[in-house]
């Protein structure tokens, strides 16, 4: 590992089955959803490093959910569980037939987090919501909301419905990487100039091993709210496809009368995707855009370089 990895500490958590371990490993080991049935149960702590954007480094820790394992955390371990915390994401099974177990847990994991990380950023996904009937999603999704944005108090927690079966997933896991990038601002700064140099409708930013959108600026408004995951998920599952052939996924154009789309390696770390609805602009101008570019964002994405702004010229 480079000493200059900025390293932040993930606990996840939460009671045995809830999910955590298929939701990690559909993330960040490019299982699919169906493969994650094999998976057994997380014996005590499992650690992984996974490298993000290059100098970021995820030091996750999902913590098996067995009611012993739970005690120890709160009482033997509980310094080294609980001390330098960046985020903390609790997951809940939403038909879990023991709620009250479940929130008495979370209050014990929130005590911990004031004691010792007290600013670290708390996430709860209320997942396999898949099992609820679609009528009732919204209704019970509220209801939990409140109940937990309530028991976490004095500590801000942001909540997410998810499900291993559709884009939820990546929506959740995309919002709290977000809140983990160090340069997250000037990134997305530089790419809004971006998008104006070259009139995109929008353009997007994916992490290169995860897919998940890390940035993103539109120049117009688009019809479909849950655009981005859907992407995340349809392009990773074909990349997982590629990758089963013994090839390698490097970029696709997708053209109807209406639009095109572009998808390309961008950084060492990224792709990217342009949206560009103005026929006049043929797709080799937007590729050169797009290769020009890829020098500047390398340059954004060391950590502790420079602070960079994009003037360019574009074709």
């Amino acid at each position: 590992m480079s000493s200059t990895a900025m390293k932040k500490k993930v606990l996840l958590m939460g009671k045995s089955g809830s999910g955590k371990t298929s939701m990690r490993s559909i993330i960040f080991a490019n299982y699919i959803a169906r493969d994650t049935r094999r998976l057994g149960a997380t014996i005590d702590v499992e650690h992984s490093h996974v490298r993000f954007l290059g100098n970021l480094v995820l030091n996750l820790w999902d913590c098996g959910g067995q009611d012993t394992f739970m005690e120890n955390y709160f009482t033997s371990q509980r310094d080294n569980i609980f001390r330098n915390v960046e985020v903390l994401i609790y997951v809940f099974d939403v038909e879990s037939r023991e709620l009250e177990k479940d929130m008495h847990y979370y209050q014990s994991c929130l005590e911990a987090i004031l004691q010792n990380s007290p600013d670290a950023k708390v996430f709860c996904l209320v997942h396999k919501m898949d099992l609820v009937q679609e009528d009732q999603r919204d209704v019970i999704f509220k209801e939990r909301e409140e109940d937990l944005k309530r028991l976490s108090r004095p500590l801000a927690c942001i909540c997410f419905r998810t499900s291993i079966w559709d884009e939820t997933l990546y929506k959740a896991w995309s919002s709290i990487v977000y809140q983990l990038i160090p340069n997250v601002q000037q990134l997305e700064s530089n790419l809004r100039n971006f998008a104006q140099i070259i009139e995109a409708d929008e353009v997007l930013l994916f992490e290169r091993a995860t897919f998940l959108v890390i940035s993103h600026y539109q120049c117009r408004e688009q019809r479909d709210a849950h655009r981005f995951e859907k992407i995340s998920n349809i392009i990773k599952q074909f990349k997982l496809s590629c990758s089963k052939l013994a090839a390698s996924f490097q970029s696709m154009e997708v053209r109807n009368s209406n639009f095109a789309a572009f998808i390309d390696v961008f950084t060492s770390n990224t792709y990217v995707m342009v949206i560009m609805s103005d026929p006049s602009i043929p797709s080799a101008a937007t590729l050169i855009n797009i290769r020009n570019a890829r020098k500047h964002f390398e340059k954004l994405e060391r950590v502790d370089g420079p602070k960079h702004s994009l003037h360019m010229r574009m074709h």
